[in-house]
C-alpha cells in the first residue's frame, strides 16, 4: 500500500519571509491617481488537478466553493478563490498559512481518488490593479481582449503579458488581479508602473517581511 508523508512547509521556528518585490518602495503619482497597484504577497497558491466529477463534492465540503467547470471561470468566497485553468486543473489561492491545512483536508476528503495537489506559493505572487483606468493599463500590456464588455467579472485567463505571461483575473468592476511567476515579478511591476504613468499610478507594496511561526508537522499515513 502506498504511504504519503505530509510536510508543513512552514518551519517550527519563526522566520521572516520577503515578497518577490521587497526591493520596491511605495510610489505616488504626485497628483490625482486613477490607478492603484498593490502586491498581495504571502498568500498560499495551490494547483489542484483531477477529474471534475471526482473533485466537486470534496471541494464544496472543504472549501465551501463550487468547483468551476466552465472555461475561464473564477469563483471567490470566504475560503479564497478558485480558478479554472484547464479541463482538469484549477488554481486555489487562500490566506497565508491556510494552504497546508486545506491541502490536508482535501486529501482526506478525496481518499483514494486519482488527484494531485501541489503547493506553488514560493513561485508566484499576486498584483492587484484598482481604479477607473486599471483596464486601460491592461489594454497596453496584453493582446487579450480585456474590454469590460468582453471580459466580465468572474473571468480569469492565462495570456501573454508584456513579454512575459500572467493569469489575468477580473474580480470587481474596477479591480483586476495578475498572478505572475516570481521570476517575472520585477519586470512586470516595472512595466505596469511605466504603462500607468500617464494615468497617475500609485504603488503600494506588501509589508517588507512577514513573520510566520507554526509547529512543523510530519505525519506519515497509510492510504488504502
Amino acid at each position: 500500500m502506498p504511504r504519503f508523508a505530509y510536510f508543513d512547509p512552514h518551519p517550527a521556528r519563526a522566520v521572516t519571509t520577503q515578497s518577490p518585490l521587497h526591493q520596491f518602495a511605495a510610489t505616488a503619482s504626485g497628483g490625482e491617481s486613477s490607478v492603484v497597484l498593490r502586491e498581495n504577497a504571502f498568500l498560499d497558491h495551490l494547483i489542484l488537478r483531477g477529474e471534475s466529477e471526482v473533485l466537486i463534492a470534496s471541494v464544496q465540503a472543504v472549501l465551501g466553493l463550487a468547483l468551476p467547470t466552465e472555461p475561464q471561470r473564477l469563483v471567490m468566497g470566504e475560503a479564497g478563490s478558485l480558478q479554472w485553468l484547464s479541463p482538469d486543473e484549477w488554481l486555489l489561492i487562500v490566506a497565508a498559512g491556510e494552504g497546508f491545512r486545506l491541502q490536508r483536508e482535501l486529501r482526506e476528503a478525496l481518499g483514494s481518488a486519482h488527484f494531485s495537489i501541489v503547493d506553488v506559493s514560493g513561485g508566484q505572487t499576486l498584483l492587484e490593479l484598482d481604479g477607473a483606468c486599471a483596464v486601460d493599463v491592461l489594454m497596453k500590456s496584453t493582446a487579450y481582449d480585456v474590454d469590460p464588455r468582453a471580459f466580465p467579472v468572474g473571468r480569469g485567463v492565462t495570456s501573454v503579458f508584456a513579454k512575459a505571461t500572467a493569469v489575468i483575473r477580473r474580480v470587481d468592476e474596477q479591480r483586476w488581479e495578475l498572478v505572475i511567476r516570481r521570476s517575472f515579478a520585477d519586470y512586470c511591476l516595472r512595466w505596469l508602473l511605466d504603462a500607468g504613468e500617464e494615468y497617475g499610478i500609485d504603488y503600494r507594496p506588501a509589508e517588507l517581511g512577514a513573520t510566520i511561526s507554526r509547529a512543523a508537522v510530519v505525519d506519515t499515513e497509510t492510504m488504502s
